[in-house]
């Protein structure tokens, strides 16, 4: 049996898009690409202020799974300008992930669903 998890601040991508922010499956909790997309479609045009506000869009899907950053064990991010970028993200990316890190894949992108996104998202999570 799964189980949906969905902020109340995000609910518009459910009932709009038709997906969940995560969903539980026995101890793996698969959370979906977040962006730094605002629940009023806006976006910072500053990268390290877009990384900022998809990690904390990440952390309230964890949360609302009743999970944290440590209980995360992969992430995939997507990147448009990756080596631009990649510097910054890093340190960004550290502030929130700590020890022992979880699995990463980095991947380049021509372009994501909101115009100005630079990144999102997704990780799995485990509840042990």
């Amino acid at each position: 049996m799964k189980t949906v998890h969905i902020p109340e601040k995000f609910r518009h991508y459910y009932d709009d898009w038709h997906f969940s922010a995560a969903v539980d499956a026995g101890p793996m909790v698969y959370l979906s690409g977040c962006t730094a997309s605002h629940p009023d479609k806006d976006m910072p045009d500053d990268p390290e202020a877009q990384f900022h506000d998809a990690f904390a869009k990440l952390g309230a899907y964890l949360a609302e799974a009743g999970l944290g950053f440590a209980d995360v064990v992969e992430i995939t991010t997507f990147h448009v300008d990756m080596r631009k970028h990649a510097d910054t993200f890093a340190a960004v990316k550290d502030q929130y992930i700590g020890e022992p890190y979880p699995a990463w894949s980095a991947i380049g992108v021509t372009e994501l669903m909101h115009p100005r996104a630079l990144v999102e998202i997704r990780a799995v999570a485990w509840r042990g």
